[in-house]
């Protein structure tokens, strides 16, 4: 496999995310797994360049942003888990009820 086969991969699961977002406004698990679904496209393109430039830092970043996705997932369910306990839905236009 080449590395266009790896970049045509990650932009078909970025467009996915991307189409994920704008296709569903409504529930919060739904936009967390699309974003998480893109970030894995981006860390795709890292890891694929890092393979066939025979170089470490494309893998080595990836496990920060993999760090980070996790940090955003952990605070992402949080805000969803607070979401349900106070009005006992998860739709994205409530989280304006969560002021103060």
């Amino acid at each position: 496999m080449t590395l266009t086969h790896y970049l045509i991969l990650a932009a078909m699961l970025f467009a996915i995310g991307v189409v994920g977002i704008f296709l569903n406004r409504k529930n919060l698990i739904v936009l967390l797994m699309a974003i998480e679904l893109m970030l894995l496209a981006v860390n795709l393109n890292f890891i694929a360049f890092s393979h066939f430039l025979h170089d470490a830092a494309g893998q080595l970043f990836v496990f920060f942003i993999l760090t980070v996705a996790a940090a955003e997932s952990g605070i992402g369910l949080a805000i969803l888990v607070v979401l349900f306990r106070n009005l006992s839905s998860i739709d994205v236009d409530d989280l304006d009820s969560l002021k103060g």
